[in-house]
């Protein structure tokens, strides 16, 4: 049937294949690029999908309970420890005012103080996929905004389990359903028994996963089959969610308490390993479905409501958490960053409303309007941290280091340092105990009086200014050494100096191959990857400790960089086609393999004597 399942699977991994990696390419990430496809593909666009895909919508909900199973997992005990001050100050902080000021909110719009409250909670949840993915791309994973944004994001995924758990309790009806659904083993008892029963389901999934899972997966390792061990590892999340539906909670809720169990087990990262695919394929369904799901028929018959609801809710979050940001001293720059990263609605909210329209607590038109307050809100994150970036913080923040006027430069050297932290001081030192004057700039003002204290004349300046670069005489300099920490400002000053300075000798620092590939691409013969020297170094090193001359091993780690230099130029042409990239990888590793090889033999014993190794021995093993 045209509209059968496999259409429908057909239709969303499509979609998901052709919008992701553009979403990805605007900087809007995965989720996001999900979210899109889903609208593109729905009833309300192309129409590719409508009612017939709830077959996949319930198999994709699975990507959440995946999500909460490895969120679990990551939970290490000894870490939320170390954190516990700020993740149970912030964190109940953060949900405990956003839901009562939310759920107040939407008392005021005729909601029942049980659908208030249970909407409340689901709205104080922000979007740990897009925050945490948001503040690693801008490298503020490890700043006092990003490390507040996690323990918030965790105690809000720790909060996942009362706020489902309470979801059953706030039913203001019995719940009706359609003929054929399956209403759980506890439908009809008495509330007592079912509230023991659910308590009793929980102690169980913790129980087995300390009791049962464990001994069961060491059996499973025990017969050495990696396909067994996936199926293992997706028949405990198959089960606790089947558990968790027979006493009517969300299978979420189960799958957590077993990835938080687990998560000390010397099976960890091999549940990791062995589960992420699954939850990545069906988490980003999920998505797509929810996206497809989204009226936009509501939002073009009242947009005014709809536009007003998630303004409202991202300055009343934004307000809660500047507040929260000024009682744990947050600078404010950190807190800008920290209240706008986390002012969206999470993707659990989507579980949430769902189960809450499921239990009756929410109708049906509320519910595709928080639906879509949820999908607008995380769509604008971007944007806003944008604006922060953009706008706010350059207006209005505290800049970072104390800025200096640039330095007037009154040497000329023949040599020209850009860039002097650790790569580029240990070059500054190496030829000035060899008598060769270096003229050193540097645009960091904190690394510039700090090294002046240690004797080093450095100029302040950005080297990728051109008059700077003339004022540091490159237009009679020999050679221009770039050692800047970030690589496109290495790519553009050495792009620059080769336009305007062609007899110039530009040597740039390069963190790995791809860093390397773009710039060989602009013309730049001198690249010098961080990791090479040293990690072939060490290979001298443990050659010697094994018996070779040092003079045979330092001669073969050599040639091990000449053949390997030759083959990034290889590989460069190719980067871009993956097939064609890891086949021309393979014959390089080969031929560089086999050059070496015959190198061992042929000068095997004519020089070896010129050194001795460590250890005094003589003669090299054959």
């Amino acid at each position: 049937m045209i509209d059968g399942f496999l259409y429908q699977a057909l239709i969303y991994l499509a979609a998901a294949v052709i919008c992701v990696p553009v979403a990805r390419r605007l900087g809007m990430g995965s989720v996001l690029g999900y979210l899109l496809a889903g609208i593109l593909i729905g009833p309300f666009a192309f129409g590719f999908i409508g009612r017939e895909g709830q077959d996949i919508m319930h198999f994709a909900e699975f990507g959440v309970v995946m999500m909460l199973f490895l969120i679990g997992l990551e939970l290490d005990p000894a870490h939320f420890w170390k954190m516990r001050g700020r993740i149970l100050g912030m964190g109940s902080l953060q949900l405990g005012a956003t839901s009562l000021l939310a759920g107040g909110g939407l008392l005021l719009l005729g909601f029942s103080w049980q659908s208030a409250l249970a909407s409340g909670l689901a709205l104080s949840m922000s979007s740990t996929a897009i925050v945490l993915q948001t503040l690693r791309e801008k490298g503020l994973s490890s700043a006092e905004s990003g490390r507040s944004a996690f323990a918030v994001l965790l105690f809000q995924d720790i909060a996942v389990i009362p706020v489902l758990a309470v979801l059953p309790f706030l039913a203001v009806q019995t719940v009706a359903r359609a003929p054929g659904e399956h209403a759980g083993m506890l439908a009809g008892l008495p509330g007592w028994l079912q509230t023991s029963s659910v308590l009793c389901a929980i102690l169980a999934v913790i129980a087995a996963g300390r009791y049962v899972i464990a001994p069961f997966l060491r059996i499973i390792a025990g017969a050495g089959l990696r396909e067994l061990c996936v199926a293992a590892s997706l028949l405990i999340i198959f089960a606790i969610a089947f558990l968790m539906n027979a006493v009517g909670l969300s299978p979420a809720l189960g799958a957590f308490l077993a990835g938080v169990v687990l998560a000390n087990s010397e099976f960890r990262h091999e549940l990791e390993s062995d589960i992420e695919p699954f939850k990545g394929l069906l988490l980003g369904l999920f998505f797509i479905a929810v996206g497809a799901s989204i009226n936009f028929k509501l939002i073009s018959d009242d947009p005014l409501t709809v536009i007003a609801l998630v303004a409202a809710l991202l300055v009343l979050k934004a307000f809660v958490l500047i507040l929260t940001g000024r009682l744990f001293r947050l600078s404010f720059d950190q807190n800008c960053i920290f209240s706008v990263a986390l002012s969206q609605v999470g993707e659990f909210a989507f579980v949430v409303f769902a189960f809450m329209h499921t239990l009756k607590i929410l109708s049906g038109p509320w519910l595709d309007t928080m639906m879509a307050v949820t999908a607008l809100s995380m769509t604008v994150t971007p944007v806003l941290m944008l604006i922060n970036e953009r706008l706010i913080l350059p207006s209005f923040g505290t800049p970072e280091q104390e800025k200096m006027p640039e330095d007037t430069i009154d040497v000329k050297n023949k040599v020209i340092i850009a860039g002097f932290s650790t790569f580029g001081s240990t070059v500054g030192r190496f030829l000035r105990a060899n008598s060769i004057e270096a003229t050193i700039l540097d645009n960091n003002s904190d690394r510039v009086n700090l090294l002046r204290k240690m004797g080093f004349r450095v100029f302040y300046g950005d080297a990728t200014r051109l008059d700077i670069l003339h004022s540091a005489g490159a237009a009679d300099a020999s050679i221009l050494i770039v050692a800047i920490d970030d690589p496109a400002t290495n790519c553009a000053l050495a792009a620059t100096v080769r336009k305007h300075f062609p007899g110039l000798t530009v040597m740039v620092r390069a963190r790995n191959n791809f860093e390397t590939y773009e710039l060989l691409d602009i013309g730049v013969p001198h690249v010098y990857r961080e990791c090479l020297d040293a990690s072939v170094r060490l290979g001298v090193d443990a050659l010697v400790k094994l018996g070779f001359r040092r003079y045979s091993a330092t001669r073969a780690g050599q040639n091990f960089v000449k053949y390997d230099e030759a083959a990034v130029h290889k590989l460069a042409p190719h980067r871009h086609d993956e097939k064609k990239y890891i086949y021309t990888t393979r014959e390089q590793i080969r031929l560089q393999e086999q050059l070496l090889a015959n190198d061992s033999r042929s000068s095997h014993g004519l020089t070896d004597h010129a050194w001795e190794n460590e250890s005094g021995s003589c003669g090299c093993p054959d």
